[in-house]
């Protein structure tokens, strides 16, 4: 390929709005150009890598042994009602406009997959005999991001790689995720991504466990917490540290201290000379109780995904009560140097949760926001959730719900239960940096952020049930199928890769990805005998299978070799009269040191060879 017949618009200037490495350096390698937010033209480069990727997406599902589809990006809005997932993806499911009687209005665009691969399943799955199957597309997505930012890293339109795996039983859906799983790790590996495998939360998606890939990088979205030993990864949704020792100081009876407009915890713990770590801190909150309340407690418990989350299937389960929604008020308690985590809270709760409003705080505990405690609120509350670190407190500062009053000497157990039928203690707070790891080794936690390219769950029944796909079992039994899902996104290979492996001038590609192998840099390019030389070189790799990039534009040497820095491609063959000169060619390494002279009579066999060499190195 000759760079002057191709179509590589690079620029010198940063793009403006472009903060993230791998955005500002996609824009000015031409491998990308933005249409609108969050939509994007993949110029010739960028398509080139897309498709590298995507093939090695492709052989590795194949050699896992997947099946290969393709479903339609227009989706039928009533699945998406029987799965419930037009209500709890609202924000996101983009669809199309029309009048009610319009044949648009019952379509939107496929966020992701799960309703209509069921649906498949549903039609064609009958039989025990059928299974385990799995069944992967490489698909576009679409999302009504409301922001989306950082190039590729987020956007309302995306390629990805859905697979859906179906199963009899248990064991059967473990082992496809273990196959997946180190799949999934090959993919990464060959793309030359330094990715991180963490435990996570399964979200919106449902089920019952799940695992995020991610790679470390400052332009990532999501937190992780990693232990500085390497025995413990995991979203910090979902990150948990070592359980906490007992205190053993003897019990000192409460005492009420003046505390006059100090209702935060910075605020009164100069007051009363006491770290953050001894203060409680007393959130209040509400929820709805009803069906669709009952419903959403399903699914956040653990193992939800074996239970349906559709209206219908929640309206018939007898123990939802069938008057009026009913108001509840939750108190949560943590450590005044922690801070709640709403996923773990709302799980414990079995329920969705908001912050009560002051009015509601204020009736409840007789005090203004910032003094309440939890000394005396049993008796008026649904729900008291302690955090393990509090339930193991000597001695703690808490509000007196009373205005301009705290109390000090407060112990769980004595001042406030820690059993009881409306008394859940668990972990409900986010990880810190320098917590323990969980894994007993004591190895401090790191909070790091990263990007997520891979997702694996276990969703359980969860879709099968809503939908009503079921399989007849050994005994004619008819059983909803069970699932499991695994999702790439293919362009955010290429962004992490980018942030990964990117200098000051520019993108330094790993082989498996790059959009050429090679670059061959003729620097006199109306020198007859440079031409010669740098077009046999050329025209030798790419008969050998090299995918090669021929530089023969008339342009200064400088000019040239900051586009071929930009651009990354990871082996620079160099042909100019000084080398040959000199009896051969400068080959380099993109992002090395050196610039030794071969022969041109053996830089094809030796480069073919690096390369091949370095492609089998990320395929290990």
């Amino acid at each position: 390929m000759h760079w002057r017949n191709y179509f590589i618009p690079t620029t010198k200037e940063t793009p403006k709005d472009a903060t993230a490495a791998s955005h500002v350096l996609m824009l000015r390698a031409g491998l990308i150009r933005q249409l609108a937010a969050g939509v994007y033209t993949y110029l010739p480069l960028g398509f080139r890598c897309l498709r590298k990727v995507e093939r090695i997406v492709r052989e590795e599902m194949d050699r896992a042994g997947a099946i290969e589809l393709r479903m339609p990006c227009l989706t039928p809005l009533s699945l998406w009602d029987e799965s419930g997932r037009s209500r709890t993806m609202t924000d996101v499911l983009l669809r199309l406009d029309g009048a009610v009687w319009d044949w648009a209005a019952g379509l939107v665009l496929g966020p992701t997959h799960e309703e209509i691969i069921t649906e498949l399943a549903r039609a064609y799955l009958k039989s025990y005999k059928q299974l385990p199957i799995n069944l992967y597309q490489i698909q576009l997505k679409f999302r009504g991001e409301a922001r989306p930012k950082s190039g590729v890293l987020r956007t309302r339109e995306f390629l990805m790689k859905d697979a859906y795996s179906f199963h009899d039983c248990k064991p059967s859906l473990d082992k496809e995720y273990d196959n997946m799983y180190a799949a999934y790790c090959r993919i990464f590996a060959r793309s030359g991504l330094p990715y991180l495998a963490v435990e996570a939360d399964t979200g919106a998606m449902g089920g019952d466990a799940s695992h995020e890939f991610m790679v470390l990088t400052d332009a990532g979205e999501d937190r992780v917490a990693v232990s500085a030993n390497g025995d413990y990864a995991a979203n910090l949704e979902r990150a948990t540290a070592a359980p906490p020792r007992e205190g053993e100081a003897p019990a000192e009876p409460p005492r009420e201290v003046h505390t006059p407009n100090a209702g935060r915890i910075d605020e009164v713990c100069p007051v009363l000379g006491l770290p953050p770590r001894q203060m409680i801190k007393t959130l209040i909150y509400t929820a709805t109780e009803g069906p669709a309340a009952a419903g959403a407690a399903r699914n956040l418990a653990p193992g939800a995904g074996n239970v349906a989350p559709g209206a219908g299937n929640v309206a018939a389960d007898p123990r939802v009560g069938r008057g009026a929604p009913r108001k509840l008020r939750i108190v949560a308690l943590v450590r005044g140097d922690h801070e709640i985590n709403e996923l773990k809270l709302n799980r414990a709760a079995g329920l969705t949760l908001e912050l009560a409003d002051p009015e509601t705080i204020e009736a409840l505990t007789g005090a203004k926001v910032g003094f309440a405690g939890p000394q005396g609120l049993i008796d008026r509350i649904d729900k008291l959730i302690i955090d393990r670190e509090v339930a193991v407190l000597r001695n703690a500062a808490s509000g007196a719900n009373k205005t301009d009053y705290h109390v000090t000497g407060v112990n769980p157990g004595r001042d406030f239960p820690l059993s009881g039928d409306k008394v859940v203690v668990a972990d409900i707070r986010t990880v810190a940096e320098g917590d323990p790891s969980p894994t007993g080794s004591g190895s401090p936690l790191h909070l790091r952020t990263a990007i997520e390219v891979g997702h694996v769950f276990k969703l359980g029944t969860k879709y099968s049930a809503a939908l009503g796909a079921v399989y007849l079992d050994q005994n004619g039994k008819a059983c909803p199928l069970i699932m499991g899902c695994y999702g790439i996104g293919l362009n955010r290979i290429l962004a992490a890769a980018i942030e990964a492996h990117h200098d000051d001038a520019g993108i330094i590609w790993p082989m498996s990805i790059a959009p050429f192998e090679v670059l061959v840099l003729a620097l006199d390019p109306r020198d007859e005998e440079v031409m010669r030389v740098a077009t046999q070189i050329h025209d030798e790799l790419a008969a050998a299978g090299i995918d090669v990039l021929f530089d023969d534009r008339d342009e200064r040497a400088g000019f040239k070799f900051k586009d071929a820095d930009l651009i990354g491609i990871p082996l620079r063959v160099v042909v100019g009269k000084k080398s040959l000169t000199a009896g051969g060619v400068e080959v380099t390494e993109r992002g090395k040191e050196g610039k030794p002279i071969m022969s041109p009579a053996s830089v094809v066999e030796q480069t073919v060879r690096r390369v091949r060499e370095e492609l089998a190195k990320l395929a290990r």
